[in-house]
């Protein structure tokens, strides 16, 4: 499929789930919880005070970071208006809630401490281009947490990428590729970012720290 083909797709997918992606009717993306305790403690370890969440969706990771750190300032992007739409409707104080896209983050250098991003990537069909924005975007001695979907054994990760991504592609959903430790780390590298740590960790979940050097 084209990059625009994927996109669509995901457009598709998350406008129709936007209503009901925090309530017990939400299906899959009730897994994505998982990735919350995780994201604050490792935003636990240093202080930050300018905050971007990439694939923001309807703000849930925005709305646990604002009442446990209400004093930051806080930024979500996402694709999908419909997301954006539900979000903004938290009325969020100290929140600012953009339609956009994460290959080409819509913001001025240098802007952030921390880019967060959840369950997202693994749908940007020029990936390279995320990581790329991501390092204009932060400051320097700034990190990106990332979690995602993985499998540190590559027959398994294999049958995600060229077996389940495909049924999930008919079925609607504009999945594009599920990454390894070595992947992650040279579009680290090509970006201009250090890996720091990279584990898989409950649910072939990735969690990964990269580093924009000071």
């Amino acid at each position: 499929m084209t990059s625009r083909e994927y996109k669509e797709l995901s457009l598709k997918e998350f406008s129709k789930a936007a209503t009901v992606y925090e309530t017990d009717q939400a299906g899959v993306y009730k897994m994505c919880k998982k990735d919350y305790p995780d994201v604050l403690a490792e935003l636990e370890k240093e202080d930050f005070n300018e905050l971007l969440d990439c694939g923001c969706g309807t703000a849930p990771m925005l709305s646990l970071l604002k009442e446990k750190y209400p004093d930051r300032h806080y930024t979500g992007i996402d694709l999908t208006p419909k997301m954006i739409e539900v979000a903004k409707a938290k009325k969020l104080q100290g929140v600012e809630l953009v339609v956009g896209d994460c290959e080409n983050l819509p913001f001025a250098a240098e802007s952030f401490d921390v880019v967060i991003c959840c369950q997202s990537f693994h749908h940007y069909p020029n990936v390279q281009d995320f990581f790329n924005s991501v390092y204009r975007v932060l400051r320097p001695g700034g990190r990106l947490i990332l979690r995602d979907m993985t499998s540190n054994c590559p027959p398994v990760r294999w049958f995600m990428n060229n077996v389940e991504m495909r049924i999930i592609n008919l079925t609607g959903h504009g999945d594009v590729h599920v990454y390894g430790k070595d992947e992650v780390r040279e579009l680290c590298s090509r970006a201009g970012l250090k890996m720091e740590l990279f584990e898989e960790r409950g649910l072939f979940r990735l969690h990964c720290v990269a580093r924009k050097s000071a």
